[in-house]
């Protein structure tokens, strides 16, 4: 089978680089495509993964409205060469070209305010697979709910394996306690409207005491923050995850990783997300 999937976010490189390699060691053939957002690129190309370019990442409605018809043009000429049997992704543009080319089209979603993007991708889908968490209601004839989270399909113990190396790097001891605090860009469409830390240097003061903190951001730090930054290779992440005693961050989806490695988390947002909520009623491992 010919299968053209999809990759527009560094968490999506990572749920799907398992699924890619198991398909092509069974014999079926895989396109990717893929956005310009963050370390996406980057860890493709970690990972060894063939791919090709359709879009980036705009700031604005208007310019994401631009970016959008651009992606899909580039995604449809692809798929006319590539001749897909089904498409797969989190995003509007394959559902798109998979109604132009009559074929399937799966979307995986885990974000229910991810709102324009479910309104320009869920009429042109033929599936929708969510975690059973998912707190929106969908066309009960396309939803296919599993009882799992995204994460897994990396962080499972059949597939991650932490690398107590990345301690070195980060010049600590295994004894030692530290903090792993997150900011994020804002800057997704499902982010519009949604606030994080108000103060982020009198949250880093008060958590000093509690161990080390080592910051990981999409923005621009204060010099008083600067100090507190990694510099570490991006695909180490989920190891100092599994090391670290606790995650406080913008970014849900590191949340939802910290809690499935073990690691107590605190995500800050003025939004919700099922699986958050989920992880915090179910197992008490993530406060919303």
């Amino acid at each position: 089978m010919r299968m053209m999937i999809g990759i527009a976010h560094p968490k999506q490189v990572h749920f799907w680089k398992n699924i890619i390699k198991n398909l092509i060691d069974n014999g079926h053939e895989v396109k990717i495509v893929a956005w310009v957002k963050d370390l996406t690129l980057y860890l493709l190309d970690v990972y060894g993964f063939k791919y090709e370019v359709v879009g980036k990442n705009y700031s604005g409605l208007l310019k994401k409205a631009y970016g959008m018809v651009e992606s899909d043009l580039k995604s449809l000429k692809i798929a006319k060469e590539f001749k897909p049997d089904i498409l797969l992704a989190g995003s509007p543009a394959l559902a798109h070209v998979s109604k132009l080319l009559r074929k399937p089209y799966i979307y995986l979603i885990d974000t229910e305010h991810a709102s324009l993007a479910y309104r320009l991708t869920c009429p042109f889908s033929d599936v929708i697979c969510t975690p059973s968490c998912f707190k929106k209601r969908i066309n009960s004839k396309k939803w296919i709910m599993f009882d799992g989270y995204q994460e897994l399909a990396y962080l499972h113990p059949n597939y991650f394996k932490p690398d107590a190396g990345v301690l070195d790097d980060l010049g600590l001891d295994k004894d030692d306690k530290f903090i792993i605090v997150r900011f994020v860009s804002w800057g997704a469409s499902h982010d519009i409207g949604d606030k994080g830390f108000t103060n982020k240097e009198k949250v880093i003061k008060s958590l000093e005491k509690y161990g080390h903190i080592l910051i990981t951001s999409e923005r621009k730090l204060s010099p008083k923050l600067e100090k507190y930054k990694i510099t570490i290779a991006p695909e180490k992440i989920h190891s100092v995850l599994y090391f670290a005693s606790l995650y406080m961050g913008e970014s849900a989806p590191m949340a939802a990783e910290s809690a499935i490695l073990g690691t107590p988390a605190i995500f800050v947002s003025t939004s919700k997300r099922g699986y958050t909520d989920e992880l915090e009623s179910k197992y008490g491992l993530v406060y919303n």
